[in-house]
């Protein structure tokens, strides 16, 4: 399936093809054509409004976005005078984004060009908190870090240094480091994110997130705002747009008129947190009809564990089967769906008729959204999932893949050995079937005293935890307490309100100043891309000697893949903890291997057909990445579970009781980043021995032994929970509202991108969306401000009176509210300044006291700014909600909202972090701690960013 262009041309396409767009004579032209990307001539526009003609040549040299998870491939123009960008264009090149890009890829120049940002090492100086800092060397930084991890690695304490990740951007590398020094400390932004979602397709098929053939579908059905905000949105926007033009129908459910929904053929807006019922109606209908593949289900659904455990006195029949569970979801009819959620049955057998006309060209996604909201959310993406099974559109033309099938991360060829540490801080005992990190919880589980009770070094990378986390205040209490902390290391390429907090803030690269690898599921296509440090590569082309990125990027800013090589060489300068090894030159013993052995290595090796496409270049592995940005190792990617086992992985292996083929274990064996340690397949009752999923049967799990076996039984299939924020739940007669927090301004991250000026622009007001009905009978009109009270606290924000948003549901997306302190470094672009303070008795308050205005710098754009609304920082008035089950932060909220009351002003913030404690063991108190069978901590199939041997998951 790999395919190797004998040509490989800017469209991606066929050898030779013709750029899209392009003629066969000079006219005009999508992409300049890659025979001229490193001599490309382009006029100055402004000399050209003046009357001249002046040329610039440029190297057109590819890299990948970072302002999202989608990883759009890029063409950084490097001017050959003086090896300036001048901008970033889409790359043609990158299977994924086709050389489109939305407003974050080419706003990339003003993350580079930023006046702002930081481009030294800096040390905290005054009271940790207090903004003030001073310039150091990095050699002083990585030597001081370096020595207080060595020695946390010496004297045994290795659950005390994390690595805390938001987006990470890379795909693999920090992992190998982290496993190399020995220590379990990886911690990622993953359950304020997406948990609940892959709870949801984790204990159905193993893989964790879904990937729709969009582009080939009959139907798609999407949760919440796809089109602008959503998963990999730019790649899937297109391929879901396309699919329309062709005729393709669209169901969206988002209780906001998004502009994903003004585009739906059919829009449902549902009270948050039902979505399940719906779906699980529309199964009820689909087994009664029997619009169902029923082939498929046979094949490759656990049926037989669903009657054993359900109906045990049944005739293990596949067709008494059917009549059971057709019997068991007959609950869920279209009129109770309508009135558990709020809207018109004609609503849900329209939905049903489009799935059930769609048969196995069903593509449907969810991942953040409805999943992220709620208590029990995760069983909204299992319900969802139901359908793909009942249709047997799963892996099928124009159906709803596993991520796994569309997506490949290369692992360098060397990788060190497993260690045997379980951190508490991460994976605490009440949460076994998290799927990520407890991350939300950290500075709980630190003043609980959980293990140390203390970190020795907490790196926060591209994360900004206590703005971005729930309870900023709480974060902020720990991350002063240098008893609880001990130091903080921020590695950010701007400030942020966390970074005022660190001990050293260490300037990293943007997505034209770094080496990384990214691959990601946005078709039915397997790719990698290369993000490089463009002005290093342009350095290189005319042979300007550099020792490292440093050399090619503004002041001292470095890339993390060299900073984490020197800090490891530092950490076991001697080699006497055997760490040193993983980051030697293979060519230059002794000597530190550097970026170009390191990914020469790596495409070599670790990419299936890169070489053979390099060499019919007359290139190297590496020298083809840097040309292209990008490489489709597949595509046409279909029914992979149905893919035959070769002699190789069947050599030494057996069946077990259910069928799944394994190979010997011991507990010394290091389980796979998914999947259970040894099995490679499944032998089906044909006598196939296919690949089947990564669940523990290997097939598709109807019914989860998982769930039922670690103490969730009532939820081994799916299922409705009443969310926390349910109908039942919310009185709107006492202005009660549920709060949807968790949607995106379409072009603001969290912190990598505001300090971007042209998306300020675009998006740059905060206000609440709230129903027009609800604010009539308050009496509060657009701009008025209203106070929204939580349980730990209030904030005070502006009201927009609207129709596009169902009546008692509220909202207020969450990526505005950054603020600074007086004298502390920010970003002012995006940033107002507040002042702070902390009673005695734990109640903090925040209030703006200057708005975004204009400033003098080095871009005179930063006199030009018109908006002053930072927007209100909601977060910090939200306590920890954790799924019992998934992890997930249960982002909606049941608030209260009133008039703005006399002294109130716009932004204020008042919380009670006691009362925030408060509701962390309320809800810790709903678990259901391990350890699970045979004493473990966490089901070994589960993914593990760092996976340990298998004796630490005994508890």
């Amino acid at each position: 399936m790999t395919t190797a262009p004998k040509k490989p041309t800017a469209n991606g396409g066929a050898p030779s093809a013709p750029m899209p767009g392009a003629r066969t004579h000079e006219h005009l032209r999508n992409y300049p054509p890659v025979e001229n990307w490193d001599n490309h001539v382009q006029y100055d526009a402004k000399a050209h409004s003046a009357g001249k003609k002046v040329p610039h040549t440029y190297s057109l040299i590819p890299t990948i976005c970072f302002n999202c998870e989608s990883s759009c491939g890029l063409l950084a123009y490097v001017d050959h005078d003086d090896l300036s960008i001048k901008k970033f264009e889409g790359n043609p090149a990158h299977p994924g984004s086709r050389g489109r890009n939305c407003a974050k890829g080419p706003a990339t120049i003003n993350q580079v060009k930023d006046p702002e940002r930081i481009l030294h090492p800096m040390k905290r100086v005054g009271e940790r908190g207090s903004g003030k800092f001073e310039q150091v060397s990095w050699e002083e930084a990585l030597n001081d870090i370096a020595a207080r991890i060595r020695k946390a690695i010496v004297e045994d304490r290795k659950d005390e240094v994390m690595y805390h990740v938001g987006r990470p951007g890379e795909d693999g590398f920090a992992e190998r480091v982290l496993q190399a020094w020995g220590v379990d400390g990886h911690n990622s932004h993953t359950n304020v994110c997406s948990g609940g979602g892959r709870t949801g397709y984790t204990h159905w098929m193993g893989y964790d997130r879904p990937s729709p053939d969009y582009a080939n579908a009959k139907t798609m059905v999407l949760l919440s705002a796809h089109l602008e905000t959503g998963h990999y949105f730019n790649p899937h926007a297109q391929r879901i747009m396309e699919a329309k033009q062709n005729g393709a129908k669209i169901v969206v459910l988002d209780p906001r008129l998004s502009n994903t929904a003004s585009h739906a053929d059919l829009w449902i807006a549902p009270w948050p947190g039902t979505e399940a019922v719906i779906f699980l109606a529309v199964a009820s209908y689909l087994l009664r009809t029997r619009k169902i593949d029923e082939a498929y289900i046979k094949r490759w659904v656990n049926w037989d564990v669903y009657m054993r455990r359900l109906h045990p006195d049944a005739p293990m029949d596949f067709e008494v089967f059917l009549e059971r569970l057709t019997e068991d979801y007959a609950q869920y009819t279209f009129e109770y769906a309508a009135k558990e959620a709020h809207i018109s049955v004609e609503q849900v057998e329209e939905l049903a008729r489009l799935v059930a006309d769609a048969g196995t060209r069903l593509a449907t996604h969810t991942w953040r959204s409805a999943p992220a909201g709620h208590l029990g959310g995760w069983q909204i993406t299992r319900s969802l999932f139901f359908l793909n099974v009942l249709t047997g559109s799963v892996g099928t033309v124009g159906g709803t893949h596993p991520n796994g099938w569309d997506k490949f991360i290369p692992h360098f060829p060397e990788m060190p050995e497993a260690n045997e540490i379980w951190s508490e801080f991460l994976w605490p005992q009440e949460y076994p079937l998290t799927t990520n990190e407890m991350s939300i919880l950290l500075p709980h589980l630190l003043k609980d005293g959980r293990g140390s009770g203390r970190l020795e070094v907490y790196f926060s990378r591209v994360y900004n935890p206590l703005w971005i986390n729930p309870d900023g205040f709480t974060w902020i209490d720990v991350l002063k307490d240098e008893k609880k902390m001990g130091l903080h290391v921020a590695l950010t390429p701007t400030w942020s309100e966390s970074a005022t907090f660190a001990d050293y803030v260490l300037p990293m690269g943007h997505a034209s100043e770094r080496h990384d690898t990214m691959s990601f599921e946005t078709h039915a296509s397997k790719w990698i891309a290369f993000r490089q440090p463009v002005t290093r590569v342009a350095m290189d082309k005319k042979g300007i000697p550099y020792q490292d990125t440093r050399d090619a990027n503004p002041g001292e800013v470095w890339e993390e893949n060299e900073f984490w090589f020197n800090l490891s060489w530092r950490i076991d300068p001697d080699g006497s903890l055997g760490i040193r090894k993983y980051f030697e030159s293979k060519a230059r013993p002794g000597e530190m291997m550097t970026q170009d052995e390191y990914y020469e290595i790596l495409f070599e090796h670790s990419v299936p057909g890169l070489p053979e496409a390099a060499k019919e270049l007359g290139m190297t592995p590496l020298q083809y990445m840097r040309k292209f940005g990008a490489f489709e190792v597949a595509k046409n990617v279909y029914r992979l579970d149905e893919r035959k086992l070769s002699e190789a992985e069947l050599d030494g292996a057996f069946p077990d009781s259910k069928g799944v083929l394994r190979k010997p274990v011991t507990l010394e064996t290091q389980p796979p980043l998914v999947g259970e340690a040894g099995a490679v397949g499944v032998e089906l009752s044909d006598g196939s021995k296919v690949q089947g999923w990564l669940s523990p049967s290997r097939k598709l799990e109807l019914y989860s032994e998982t769930l039922a076996d670690w103490g969730w039984p009532e939820h081994a299939t799916p299922g409705y929970i009443e969310s926390h924020v349910g109908p039942s739940k919310i009185n709107p007669q006492q202005d009660q509202f549920a709060l949807m927090p968790n949607f995106r301004l379409p072009t603001l991250i969290h912190t990598r991108s505001g300090n971007a000026k042209y998306l300020n622009e675009i998006a740059n007001t905060h206000p609440l969306w709230m129903n027009k009905g609800d604010a009539d009978r308050m009496g509060v009109k657009t701009g008025d401000l209203v106070r929204v009270s939580t349980e730990i606290g209030h904030f005070v924000v502006r009201a927009w009176a609207t129709e596009a948003i169902r009546p008692t549901v509220v909202g207020l997306s969450h990526h505005m509210g950054r603020w600074m302190q007086d004298g502390h470094p920010g970003s002012r672009w995006v940033m107002g300044k507040v002042d702070l303070d902390r009673s005695a008795d734990g109640v903090w308050k925040l209030r703006y006291k200057e708005g975004v205005k204009p400033f003098k710098s080095e871009d005179p754009d930063s006199e030009r700014i018109y908006w002053d609304d930072p927007g209100v920082h909601q977060n910090l008035a939200f306590p920890v909600q954790p799924d019992p089950v998934s992890g997930m932060h249960c982002w909606h909220q049941k608030v209260t909202i009133e008039r703005a009351r006399p002294g109130d002003q716009y932004g204020d913030v008042e919380v009670d972090v006691n009362k925030s404690r408060e509701v962390y063991k309320r809800w810790l108190g709903m678990t259901r701690p391990g350890p699970g069978p045979d004493g473990s901590r966490r089901p070994e199939f589960m993914m593990r960013h760092v996976t340990p041997k298998r004796s630490a998951y005994r508890a």
